[in-house]
């Protein structure tokens, strides 16, 4: 019987001629998740020989993965903020720049001290990552989690359940922007909306292209839909209401531009850890 070590070793290699990004991280994340324990819990365990119940469900994952299956799919989870939310192809995987977002609207409260929001709308809320995590550090406060498709908030509902915000304070809106918006005003307004362009959706990596298109097309510039959220955002704002957006690298001049034209104030860009224009932040009058 193989080990537990023997079983990465061997599986690392025909990922990699896959084309798989990180092999032998992804195949310790699929080996944790058929054992039922947590990946460093591997490296205790390496010479532990693996039976055929273990490895018959491992190769079929190991497979699926070679296709080119987001890992994140195949283990059913994704850990956002220091919690772990469920994951499938009913919404975009989160990615650590909106992890970061989330970090720096945090930031924003502590740093100027402002109180705390008692309204939320997340705007595009996908699996619900933003609105639940914002949920989860204002523990008083109320949030919209807002999206066009049914099937992204069937899986924010779970995500909800999942991390144990109380019913009473999630409200669930199926709406394209703020066309149906219910709930506001509100304090904080946090979206990240579709900005891939046109033409980069053809080079997508085949792990992208698993997320919904619906999730991803920003439109011909890639700035079409967050230029029609701003257009539609001030009614929804409550008086110095924090604006606080992802958008796509070198979307920054033209969507500053649409901020100051929505009639919010103090429009900045800020960079994201690799130093690319990632975050607008603004104010409502």
């Amino acid at each position: 019987m193989k080990t537990v070590l023997q079983t990465i070793q061997s599986g690392a290699p025909w990922l990699e001629k896959a084309g798989v990004e990180q092999p032998r991280l992804n195949m310790e994340y699929l080996l944790a998740h058929v054992m039922g324990c947590r990946r460093m819990q591997l490296y205790l365990q390496f010479d532990r020989p693996l039976e055929e119940e273990i490895l018959a469900p491992l190769r079929e994952l190991v497979r699926r993965r070679a296709k080119r299956e987001p890992l994140q799919h195949l283990l059913g989870t994704v850990e956002f903020m220091g919690r772990e939310f469920k994951c499938d192809s009913r919404a975009l995987i989160p990615r650590p720049e909106t992890e970061e977002l989330v970090e720096r609207i945090l930031g924003f409260y502590k740093k100027t001290g402002t109180p705390p929001p008692s309204k939320i709308v997340d705007v595009g809320t996908g699996s619900g990552v933003i609105g639940l995590s914002l949920a989860h550090a204002f523990p008083s406060t109320e949030v919209v989690l807002a999206d066009i498709s049914a099937e992204a908030l069937s899986l924010a509902r779970e995500n909800r359940e999942k991390t144990g915000i109380p019913g009473e304070r999630a409200r669930f809106v199926l709406t394209d922007l703020w066309a149906d918006m219910e709930g506001g005003p509100f304090d904080l307004i946090a979206a990240n909306l579709p900005y891939i362009a046109a033409e980069e959706m053809l080079v997508l990596s085949e792990e992208v292209k698993r997320d919904p298109v619906l999730a991803l097309d920003g439109g011909r510039l890639g700035t079409e839909l967050i230029t029609r959220f701003l257009q539609g955002l001030q009614p929804h704002a409550a008086p110095g209401a924090l604006v606080a957006l992802e958008i796509g690298a070198g979307q920054s001049p033209i969507l500053l531009r649409d901020m100051t034209e929505a009639g919010l104030r103090d429009a900045e860009a800020v960079n994201d850890w690799s130093g690319r224009d990632r975050f607008l932040f603004a104010k409502a009058p």
